[in-house]
C-alpha cells in the first residue's frame, strides 16, 4: 500500500494531502465526505478532480485532505494543486500529462497589501473639485 504526501498551496489556503494507492475513490476533506464540504458547487468540484480525470485514476485512489486558510474556492484550488503534486510524486507518467495543464504550477496570485492614502491597495479617495 502506497501513500504519498504533498502539500498545495493557492492565495492564502493551505491543503495538506494524503493520496493511498490502491482505494475507491473517495475524497475526504476536513474529516466531511467531499460532497457535503463543496456542497452544490459543481465547478468547483470538478475543478478539484480534474487531475484525477486527466489520468484516468478516478476510481484508483483515496485522498485525505485537510486545509487551512482562504476561502472554499482557493482551499478547493489548493486541494487540487496537492492532489496534483502527489500524483506526480507516484508516477512520472502523471507529470508529463499534469504539466501542460498547468496543475504541478503553484498560482503565485495573492491579494496586494493596502496602501496609506488610499481606500483599497490602488482605489485612491475620490477627488472633489470643489
Amino acid at each position: 500500500m502506497a501513500k504519498v504526501y504533498a502539500t498545495g498551496k493557492r492565495k492564502t489556503a493551505i491543503a495538506k494531502v494524503w493520496v493511498s494507492a490502491p482505494g475507491k475513490g473517495s475524497i475526504t476533506v476536513n474529516g466531511v465526505d467531499f460532497e457535503a464540504w463543496l456542497g452544490g458547487h459543481e465547478t468547483i468540484k470538478k475543478r478539484v478532480r480534474q487531475p484525477l480525470a486527466l489520468t484516468k485514476q478516478e476510481a484508483s485512489f483515496d485522498i485525505v485532505a485537510s486545509t487551512q486558510g482562504g476561502g472554499y474556492s482557493a482551499q478547493a484550488d489548493a486541494v487540487r494543486h496537492g492532489i496534483s503534486k502527489a500524483l506526480a510524486a507516484m508516477d512520472a507518467d502523471f507529470r508529463t500529462i499534469l504539466k501542460p495543464y498547468g496543475l504541478l504550477t503553484r498560482d503565485s496570485r495573492i491579494v496586494e497589501r493596502k496602501k496609506y492614502g488610499r481606500k483599497k491597495a490602488r482605489r485612491s479617495p475620490q477627488f472633489s473639485k470643489r
